[in-house]
C-alpha cells in the first residue's frame, strides 16, 4: 500500500527520468541532474523503465539509444503506441542524420550526442520540463472540457454541434424540426454549460476535446 501511494505522489512531481545502461552514464548524469535541483530516477534497460512507468508520471525521459534488449528508439515507439505523452531527449554517442530524423519522427522532443556540455544539457531539459508542464496543462484542459460536453443534454448536444458546424439558428431549427426560440435557449444553454465566452472559443473546446 505505502509503495502504491509512493508511486501515486511520485506521478504529481516532474522528474527526469534516466534511461542508460552504462553505470557510469546514468551516476554522471544524476549527479548533474540532482545538482541543478531536479528530481531524477535511472534505470538500466528499457525494461527496468516499463516496468516503474506509469502513464501519468510527469517529466521528461533522457533516453540512450543502444541498449542490450529494447533499444532506444524501440521505447520511445513503444511509449508512443501506449500514449505516455512525456518529452522525450534522445542521448547517444553514435548519432547519424537518418536516426536523429526517426527520432524526431517518433515524437522526440530534442536529440543530443554524448559527450555534451553540461549547460547544453541542462538547459534541454529545462525546455523539455517546462513542455510536460504544458502537456500536463493540455490534458487538464481537455478532461474539463469533456467533463462539460457529458453536462449537456442530448438535445443541447445537437445544438452544439451543428453551432460549431457553422450552421445559423433558423437552420438548426429547420434541421432539428423545432422552434427558432427553443434554438436560442440550447445554445444560451451550451455557452453557459461549456464556460464560452464566445463562438470561436466553443469551436476551439469542441476541437480539444475532439468532438469536431
Amino acid at each position: 500500500m505505502n509503495d502504491r501511494r509512493n508511486r501515486a505522489a511520485e506521478s504529481d512531481v516532474p522528474t527526469v527520468l534516466v534511461v542508460d545502461d552504462d553505470e557510469g552514464m546514468r551516476a554522471g548524469l544524476e549527479f548533474l541532474l540532482a545538482s541543478a535541483g531536479h528530481n531524477v530516477k535511472s534505470f538500466a534497460s528499457a525494461q527496468e523503465f516499463l516496468d516503474y512507468c506509469r502513464p501519468d508520471m510527469q517529466g521528461c525521459l533522457l533516453l540512450d539509444v543502444r541498449m542490450p534488449g529494447m533499444s532506444g528508439l524501440e521505447l520511445q515507439e513503444h511509449l508512443r503506441a501506449e500514449r505516455v505523452r512525456m518529452p522525450v531527449i534522445i542521448v547517444t554517442a553514435f548519432a547519424n542524420v537518418p536516426m536523429a530524423v526517426q527520432a524526431v519522427k517518433a515524437g522526440a522532443f530534442d536529440f543530443i550526442e554524448k559527450p555534451f556540455e553540461s549547460a547544453d544539457l541542462l538547459a534541454r531539459v529545462h525546455k523539455a520540463l517546462a513542455h510536460a508542464g504544458d502537456l500536463r496543462r493540455d490534458k487538464q484542459q481537455v478532461e474539463a472540457i469533456r467533463r462539460r460536453l457529458s453536462a449537456l443534454t442530448p438535445r443541447e448536444r445537437e445544438v452544439m454541434d451543428l453551432v460549431v458546424a457553422g450552421r445559423l439558428n433558423k437552420q438548426i431549427a429547420a434541421e432539428l424540426d423545432i422552434s427558432m426560440k427553443t434554438v436560442e435557449n440550447h445554445r444560451a444553454n451550451v455557452m453557459r454549460k461549456m464556460r464560452a465566452e464566445s463562438l470561436a472559443e466553443l469551436v476551439r473546446m469542441a476541437m480539444m476535446a475532439g468532438s469536431t
